[in-house]
């Protein structure tokens, strides 16, 4: 079974944004896989265990900088990585990325895609769904519960909804995007660690999956930044001091008439 999982590479969620001539500087920030896309590496490894065959293999679209995520998923146990070159392409348009990733999962060949409900840097959750549009197949979000079977060609999944969980069945080759709760992502071990330095990562660009990438550049993106601006500080906060009694009825009146909240 060829699973297929695409990672994407984000901010760390403890790092402190900066922004420059209205930007965001990343000269600063410290980048790590997209943790929802970590459930989808763990499960694509779990199913390659339980059946005991097959190939799982990462793939991530950006600059050079986003084969330190393709390292890090193959030091968790994938077998192969492919690093898909994003200097053409608007990395902010999800229809763009979309469309080079469906191109790349076309030229490897896929029994079942993977990847997370969403990134953690824009919080779309549109990748997974527009890749499963492009591809024509199924597709099965927020996943908390997978199973497939291959020689069957089914799948089934539990799907998180609002007030409850959905059970699905659906036919493969399907694209899921993982939620938190589907497993626990494992550690990389040393021996994990020290095999990647014998991996070769292959790169692809646009061009080598039969795009144009003028169709691809910020000139033709369906979504692009116009402003970024930090929100306001907050003010400096107020200690009430005295009689209890008097403290809580100052407090009261403040609330109400500055705060307006009660």
């Amino acid at each position: 079974m060829n699973i297929v999982v695409f990672v994407k590479q984000v901010p760390d969620t403890e790092t402190r944004i900066q922004l420059k001539d209205g930007v965001v500087d990343t000269s600063s920030v410290k980048w790590v896989a997209n943790p929802y896309d970590e459930f989808a590496i763990e499960e694509g490894l779990r199913i390659r265990e339980r059946l005991g065959q097959g190939k799982v293999t990462v793939v991530s679209l950006g600059p050079d900088r986003v084969k330190e995520a393709i390292k890090y998923a193959l030091s968790l146990g994938a077998d192969e990585g492919v690093h898909v070159k994003g200097d053409e392409v608007a990395l902010s348009d999800p229809l763009a990325v979309a469309t080079v990733l469906a191109a790349a999962a076309r030229k490897l060949g896929f029994d079942l895609i993977l990847t997370g409900k969403q990134g953690v840097d824009h919080d779309w959750s549109q990748v997974g769904v527009m890749l499963a549009e492009i591809l024509d197949l199924p597709h099965v979000s927020v996943v908390v519960h997978l199973e497939v079977d291959p020689d069957a060609k089914k799948g089934k999944a539990k799907r998180e909804v609002e007030g409850g969980a959905e059970l699905l069945e659906f036919d493969l080759p399907a694209v899921i995007t993982a939620q938190k709760g589907l497993n626990e992502p494992r550690y990389a071990s040393l021996k994990g660690i020290m095999a990647v330095k014998k991996k070769v990562i292959p790169e692809w660009s646009p061009a080598d999956l039969g795009l144009d990438p003028a169709s691809l550049a910020e000139g033709a993106a369906t979504i692009r930044f116009v402003d970024f601006a930090l929100p306001p500080p907050r003010p400096a906060g107020r200690i009430l001091e005295g009689d209890p009694a008097d403290t809580a009825r100052e407090l009261v009146r403040l609330l109400r008439e500055e705060a307006k909240v009660i």
